[in-house]
């Protein structure tokens, strides 16, 4: 930790605080994220520090709301990047559940390049059991997801990967009324219905119709693949030579030594360290560092916060629920 200066706080969520810090000798420039230590989450004396890449270009969704909308030619080198991206990540049989224009960063770079974040509700096919949780924002969430039922998450990516394509060339969600948009039973029925329509004022090629069709299909066995969206004509037109298959092969070769300078190993002892929680009741000194102030957080208002995202979880979940009982969809058959 002594190898970092703060320069500031880029935001906190319901699991840590972000940090931007500056490495002291190589003056580069990384995100760092403390999570507070105990038995339940997953160092410093106080917390568990991640240090990962700073993306300066904030998310994506920023940039489409100033923009309005993309052109075509636009949407598509996002869409190549997040493919891409979200390809390594099912390789690797982590599907995310959550992706959106949130979740998407940009780096600062005059042509940007999309890193993908939050994998808060994200599943490993190998370490648990196929998903049937209905977890995710709800404009992005395929069919299969509300049905209650066990699904293919990487499916299920799939089809939220179509959602952010469509935002990016409209301009507004595919599923939702855009005369009342905050009506979580119509957005339901639209997608369950797999209703949209691509507005006539935006002017897209065929194959960008046919991706996105190919895409938004109600049975998750008849929706393309990631392999087949990558091997689609228009994902392939001015594909990047850094995403193609042979590039990808080469840069992530296990000999790579961008993979991680920690061992498996190595990291799974930080982390069973990181369950045990800290001697002290307050952190030292602002998420241990010395000299910083930091008042702590009192226990009662702790329990209040936990209290208000358990809240808002059992809200999703009875919104969906009653959506289902009303008899106003079905679940896939």
């Amino acid at each position: 930790m002594e190898n970092y200066e703060l320069v500031k706080d880029i935001g906190s969520g319901n699991f840590g605080v972000a940090r931007l810090m500056r490495h002291k000798q190589t003056r580069e420039l990384v995100a760092m994220k403390y999570i507070e230590r105990g038995p339940k989450v997953v160092l410093t004396p106080t917390h568990l520090a991640i240090v990962m890449e700073y993306a300066a270009g904030g998310e994506l969704f920023e940039r489409i709301c100033k923009a309005g909308r993309f052109s075509e030619d636009e949407a598509r080198y996002f869409f190549q990047q997040l493919i891409s991206g979200v390809s390594y990540c099912h390789s690797m049989q982590i599907c995310h559940r959550d992706l959106k224009l949130e979740n998407t960063l940009l780096d600062g770079s005059p042509a940007p390049r999309l890193k993908i974040c939050d994998f808060g509700y994200s599943k490993s096919s190998l370490l648990h059991s196929r998903p049937k949780s209905t977890v995710g924002t709800p404009a992005y969430i395929a069919p299969e997801v509300l049905s209650r039922r066990e699904y293919d998450g990487k499916l299920a990516d799939v089809w939220s990967c179509g959602v952010t394509l469509y935002v990016m060339l409209v301009g507004a969600y595919p599923f939702e009324d855009h005369e009342d948009p905050r009506n979580f039973r119509k957005t339901i029925n639209r997608i369950m219905a797999v209703q949209y329509k691509i507005p006539d004022f935006v002017h897209i090629s065929q194959d960008c119709r046919n991706i996105l069709s190919c895409i938004f299909v109600a049975n998750p066995s008849r929706r393309i693949t990631i392999k087949e969206i990558k091997s689609h004509p228009w994902f392939l037109k001015n594909l990047p030579r850094e995403l193609t298959e042979a590039a990808q092969a080469m840069y992530y070769r296990k000999e790579n030594p961008t993979f991680s300078l920690q061992s498996v190993e190595e990291i799974m002892k930080i982390v069973e360290e990181a369950k045990i929680p800290p001697p002290v009741s307050r952190s030292i000194g602002g998420f241990g560092w010395l000299g910083e102030e930091d008042d702590g957080v009192k226990e009662d208002d702790a329990e209040a916060h936990e209290e208000k995202v358990d809240d808002e979880e059992d809200e999703y979940e009875k919104r969906v629920k009653e959506a289902q009982a009303s008899g106003e969809f079905h679940g896939l058959l």
